[in-house]
């Protein structure tokens, strides 16, 4: 039992910190800390679903009222759009043909500015012929049509001049766009 007191090179120095058992202890209240830890945020994740759960139905309600609203805004912008075809094929349709583009250009300014109407297109047809195209009401696309061929004849060629008051709907369908 002597040479079990000897102190030799080999052996270890003592454990001043803590004892063994104490170690094991801290460990196993560690791992069990660790266990209640991760019990613990598992909850957390479960309870944090369960509320993103109950508040996403609050947006849900919203997304509904913003798309009724948008499908209410569709149908004014329909029976708008409606309206104004209904009041354009009431409206009256003046042409003006001169022979060159800058007779037809001048046409066209005489006729913006001499009455209220406002420009469809123009027309290049060939050969020089160019058709400015007006609309309005029946007796300011009268006038604007007459000041436009006055302008139009001491410029250029004049080739003709007509108003339709009231085109039918499916005229629309042949007329340009503006330019």
């Amino acid at each position: 039992m002597a040479e079990d007191n000897k102190p030799s090179g080999e052996e270890k120095a003592p454990d001043t910190s803590k004892p063994e058992g104490a170690a094991k202890k801290s460990t196993a209240r560690s791992a069990g800390t660790a266990k209640s830890t991760a019990k613990k945020t598992t909850g957390a994740a479960k309870a944090a679903s369960t509320r993103k759960t109950t508040t996403a139905k609050a947006p849900a309600k919203t997304i509904q009222r913003v798309k009724q609203s948008a499908q209410q805004a569709e149908q004014v912008e329909e029976k708008i759009q409606l309206k104004e075809e209904k009041r354009m094929s009431q409206e009256a349709l003046g042409m003006v043909e001169t022979r060159g583009l800058v007779a037809s250009i001048e046409a066209a300014d005489t006729m913006l500015k001499a009455a209220n109407v406002v420009l469809v297109g123009t027309e290049k047809i060939g050969s020089g012929l160019v058709t400015v195209m007006v609309r309005g009401d029946v007796g300011a696309v009268k006038s604007a049509v007459e000041s436009g061929a006055e302008a139009a004849g001491r410029l250029g060629e004049l080739v003709a001049t007509h108003v339709i008051p009231r085109p039918h709907s499916d005229v629309e369908k042949i007329l340009p766009a503006v330019k």
